[in-house]
Order: structure tokens, then sequence, then C-alpha cells
């Protein structure tokens, strides 16, 4: 009984990294999530079925490949570069640190952005420009964001059904 609760209290420990990992981009946010609900599944308390533990693991594996593409694939679409997605996830960090919360939106567009203007391309074209560059770094990042949110949110759903 005691080995329960504090498997439980593990596992919950787990999704709210997880869920904060959505945001910031150094914790794995949706695998820790899902390693909540696979700890979760071993108490007394939680009947989560091994169809939906394996499920969720495909899912997670599929949502953080992905992650990892979105920002470079939308940037490179909007005519970004390797310097835009270093920028935003510089932005990223350095906007929590100094602002908070709302670092978290602001920075990766500002990182983006210097990190393009950084790159000193010439800016004579639309597939160039370094707002275009920041926006599509931006974007991906923010859709990645969305996706492991989305993901995790489904997790928690699970989790809480189950008991």
């Amino acid at each position: 009984m005691i080995l329960d609760y504090f498997l439980l209290v593990f596992s919950i420990t787990l999704i709210l990294l997880g869920l904060a990992g959505c945001i910031l981009p150094v914790i794995p946010g949706p695998p820790l999530a899902w390693l909540g609900l696979l700890l979760a599944k071993f108490t007394s308390f939680c009947s989560v079925d091994w169809i939906t533990i394996m499920v969720m693991a495909g899912v997670t594996l599929i949502v953080t490949l992905l992650d990892y593409l979105f920002p470079a694939w939308i940037a490179t679409k909007m005519g970004g570069s390797n310097w835009g997605g270093w920028g935003t996830i510089i932005g990223l960090l350095v906007g929590v640190v100094f602002l908070g919360p709302l670092g978290a939106v602001v920075g990766p567009f500002v990182g983006a952005l210097v990190g393009e203007m950084l790159r000193k391309q010439p800016q004579n074209n639309t597939k160039n420009n370094p707002w275009l560059s920041a926006v599509g770094s931006f974007l991906g990042f923010m859709l990645g964001v969305g996706v492991k949110l989305i993901t995790v949110g489904v997790i928690i759903y699970f989790l809480v059904v189950s008991f």
C-alpha cells in the first residue's frame, strides 16, 4: 500500500515535469508524462490497460520526433536557416529566465530574428528575409509546443479517467 502511494506521487511528479517539458526544450515533456502513466499502471489505483499504454508510447514517440522537425521544416519553408533554429532555442531559454512565462512566447521569436540577422545573408528577396525566417522558426516552435501539450493532456486524461 505504501509503495502504491510512492509510485502514484512519483507518477504525478513525472507527468507535471512532462507538462513543463512541453514548453521548456531541455525537458523531454511527452516521454516523461508517458513514463508517469506507465508507473501509475503498476499501482492498485490505476486501471489503464496495456493497449492504451502501448498506443500512447507510439504517439509519444511520433510527437517527440515531429517536435524536432517542425521548427526546422517551417522555418526552412519560410527561408530560415539553422541560425534561426538555434536563435529560437537560445531566445526561449533567455526569455524564460528574464521574463518568466511571457519569455516563453517572446523569447523564441526574438531569438530567431537575432539568429537570422546574425547570419548576414543578402536580403534582396523574400526568401532571405530575417523577419519571415523568425516567424517561421517561431511558428514551428509553437506548433511543436501545441502538439506536445495535446499529447500530455491526453495522457493526463487517461490517468484521471483510470481512477
